[in-house]
């Protein structure tokens, strides 16, 4: 398979969009100092290509009353009930992110609550899954890197 090759005004598209993917292509296209029409192209290439897959809304939950984070750590009566427990997990909406490992735990997951009375209710709901055997939690006290330009960067220097 072919790699794609961006060059440095693709690079500012996405920089753009990262930080906000609403942007109007005629802004983005004022600030480079190429058309509208150029961004569009570049854009819809990207899109194409698959590099840029849809976009993104960031809510702030803190706004919304959901400012408690936990990751639970996931272990498994047996690794076959992997996709059972995702399924299920998948029926409880403040598991916002969960990721099937490899290590300690079979499933990682994220969880976003009103706080520690919340926390433990989502929890208990997780450990009725059928399949679970255990969990560990561990609370977020803070989330200090949330950077998705920085990764972004560095594979443009790979380019």
């Amino acid at each position: 398979m072919k790699k794609f090759v961006l060059d440095e005004i693709d690079h500012q598209i996405l920089d753009i969009l990262i930080e906000n993917a609403r942007t109007p292509f005629t802004d983005i296209a004022k600030k480079l100092l190429v058309s509208a029409g150029t961004i569009h192209v570049r854009v819809k290439k990207m899109e194409d290509e698959g590099i840029i897959q849809g976009s993104t809304l960031t809510l702030d939950y803190e706004k919304m009353g959901y400012a408690f984070i936990a990751h639970v750590g996931i272990y498994l009566e047996k690794t076959s009930m992997t996709q059972h427990v995702i399924d299920n997990l998948r029926l409880i909406p403040n598991v916002t992110v969960a990721y099937v490992t490899a290590g300690k735990y079979n499933i990682f997951c994220k969880v976003r609550a009103k706080d520690t009375n919340d926390a433990k209710d989502i929890i208990y709901k997780i450990d009725e899954v059928h399949g679970v055997n255990r969990t560990e939690t561990m609370i977020s006290l803070e989330e200090s890197i949330n950077d998705k330009k920085r990764m972004m960067h560095a594979i443009f220097q790979d380019f």
